[in-house]
């Protein structure tokens, strides 16, 4: 089984989780080949093999993350005393493509292939979340989602992950396979 698993990430955290997920599968499925790759590296020729597709990102202002919303998230970053490293991950996501765009050029599938998706969000009222936003989009492009779309939580805006986030994404991932 070949899994790939694409992933947006201002601060680290949602890569974490998505890292966790692959960890999930290799641990349910010693053999399988997973790739882990951000937005910007996920090309249409290395989504086109899986088997599996999980998508995953932060959620901002109630859903996906916009170019408007990742470089806001930036500029605030950008404020914070020692958080250096977190705001230049978070410059070097500004420039890149997120997933909305990086949708935009994800070809069909023809083959019904299986996907799932993922976010990180805060644990608020009404804070929404991006997996639900995720999963329309997959399906749209004709992919089979075959779960729930799934939330795991940060602390604040910009992490840390909630204690325990990283053995419950372990978890998601195994059961995927």
């Amino acid at each position: 089984m070949h899994t790939v698993i694409v992933y947006e990430s201002m601060y680290g955290n949602t890569r974490e989780i998505a890292e966790a997920i692959a960890e999930g599968v290799h641990q349910a499925d010693p053999g399988a080949a997973v790739d882990c790759i951000p937005v910007a590296e996920a090309r249409a020729d290395v989504t086109r093999t899986a088997d599996l597709l999980v998508v995953g990102g932060p959620t901002h202002m109630h859903g996906m993350s916009s170019g408007l919303s990742r470089r806001m998230a930036a500029t605030v970053e950008g404020h914070k005393e020692g958080a250096e490293e977190k705001a230049a991950e978070a410059r070097e996501t500004v420039e890149g493509p997120g997933l909305r765009a990086w949708f935009h050029d994800l070809p069909e599938t023809e083959s019904g292939t299986h996907a799932a998706a993922f976010d990180t969000r805060v644990d608020m009222a009404r804070a929404g979340g991006a997996a639900k936003g995720i999963a329309h989009r997959l399906s749209h492009h004709r992919y089979d989602v075959v779960v729930e779309p799934e939330g795991f939580i940060v602390e604040e805006n910009d992490g840390p992950l909630r204690t325990g986030e990283l053995d419950r994404a372990r978890a998601w991932g195994a059961s995927l396979v």
